[in-house]
């Protein structure tokens, strides 16, 4: 039986689980290919440091350029995180002839187009189910499960630190602050939480599922991104009482005159699935012409969960790496040169239906003021709500949602809003989806 041998660029978290799984899930997996996998070298920053496995016979170094260049390595696992050396080193290794498994979003999003031109150049396989949404398997459902499918859209909670404060914040006496520190506390933030709660993270993640949905480039520097710092406990609860839940969502669709890609806060009616996704839990829902809506939920991180992605990679390539590159599936699920360098459309450009939050003074005739100023910009008002306020004794709450309409007009009437007198203190605006 022939052997598989790996290098894995990283022994963290991930690192960890992955090598668990292929030392004690070995025998399930040898049936699954006929061969043997063997963990040969890991490349770690600290020798001193304990490991969260038994690395008994296998070579650890803190040269990575040792595993890259192994001669025995045929397959390289790169769960090290960043761009810059993480490229440099994954480039190596497909011009050596070896295959790649990374679980790095971040890399895939931004230099995706190079590394998948260099290793078609090597007849190399790079693989990354990893990279998006942990455990759940959805590269390979919109890739190849949904094939015959011309997707139509795509929209996701790709980030759990997001999803986990969205959902705190439904109990009473919660705030953003608050929920963000027993995050933090909890690990399910970072120190500088900025990638998870301003939407960037999501917005790698964002950009590969459009990528594959759509047979487009990556184009992770043209997605619109809006993070949830600005979401008050207020919204949320407004948001129940009116039919919705609040969620962080990314949103891949097709628009007229191209592609939209946005990550930002969104209203989804409570009756979807994904409104009830709460907790640390990823799930994305895709779209396609004949399949229609379909939903795939999980955890989207951890050593389990993202490891078993990162094994099934590997068990993949064992699989395809006999076979012609013509037969294998694509990195991006279409032949490279049909990929579309299509444009992504401004956000302007996008035409939804609109929450809205705002002070206004509380006297008579300023929800007319109000209703004339929306219908200047054939805008209506389909759902209202009016409640004194708390912070503000001289003022009431208004809550409103419109009807579908242009990014620009809602700027538009919002800026006029804005100049009346009656109306105090910021507007609060958030995007509707219905995802039907």
């Amino acid at each position: 039986m022939k052997t598989v041998k790996v290098g894995l660029l990283g022994l963290g978290t991930v690192g960890g689980g992955t090598v668990d799984i292929l030392t004690n899930t070995l025998p399930e997996i040898e049936r699954r290919l006929g061969q043997k996998i063997e963990v040969t070298i890991i490349a770690v920053r600290d020798l001193t440091r304990a490991r969260p496995v038994d690395t008994t016979g296998i070579i650890m170094t803190d040269n990575t350029q040792e595993v890259v260049n192994h001669p025995d390595v045929d397959i390289v696992v790169e769960l090290m995180g960043g761009t810059a050396l993480a490229k440099t080193l994954l480039e190596t290794a497909i011009k050596n002839g070896k295959h790649i498994v990374t679980a790095n979003k971040a890399l895939i999003a931004e230099h995706g187009n190079s590394i998948f031109a260099l290793a078609k150049q090597h007849n190399v396989v790079v693989n990354y189910e990893a990279a998006v949404a942990g455990g759940i398997p959805v590269i390979k459902a919109v890739r190849e499960g949904l094939a015959a499918n011309k997707i139509e859209w795509v929209a996701g909670i790709i980030n759990g630190t997001g999803n986990y404060i969205l959902t705190e914040m439904k109990k009473p006496g919660a705030d953003f602050a608050k929920v963000l520190k027993v995050a933090q506390e909890l690990g399910y933030a970072e120190a500088d939480p900025t990638f998870d709660v301003e939407g960037i993270d999501a917005a790698h993640k964002l950009t590969i599922l459009a990528s594959i949905a759509f047979g487009i480039e990556l184009q992770f520097n043209k997605v619109y991104t809006e993070g949830i710092s600005k979401i008050s406990a207020d919204d949320i609860r407004f948001a129940q009482q009116l039919g919705y839940e609040i969620k962080h969502l990314g949103v891949a669709s097709r628009a007229e005159n191209g592609f939209s890609l946005r990550v930002h806060p969104t209203l989804v009616p409570k009756d979807v699935l994904i409104a009830n996704v709460n907790g640390v839990m990823n799930a994305v829902m895709v779209k396609g012409n004949h399949v229609g809506p379909t939903m795939y939920y999980g955890p989207g991180a951890g050593a389990g969960p993202t490891a078993s992605s990162v094994v099934a990679d590997i068990i993949d390539i064992i699989r395809w790496q006999n076979q012609p590159q013509e037969d294998q599936v694509p990195a991006l699920g279409f032949i490279s040169n049909q990929l579309e360098s299509a444009p992504v459309v401004s956000i302007d450009e996008i035409q939804t239906s609109y929450y809205i939050r705002c002070f206004a003074k509380d006297n008579s005739g300023v929800l007319a003021k109000v209703s004339s100023i929306f219908a200047q910009f054939d805008i209506s008002i389909e759902l209202l709500h009016q409640e004194p306020s708390s912070e503000k004794p001289d003022d009431a709450t208004l809550v409103m949602i419109t009807n579908s309409i242009k990014e620009t007009k809602i700027n538009e009437a919002l800026g006029a809003l804005a100049e009346l007198e009656e109306i105090d203190g910021e507007i609060q605006r958030i995007r509707v989806e219905t995802l039907n």
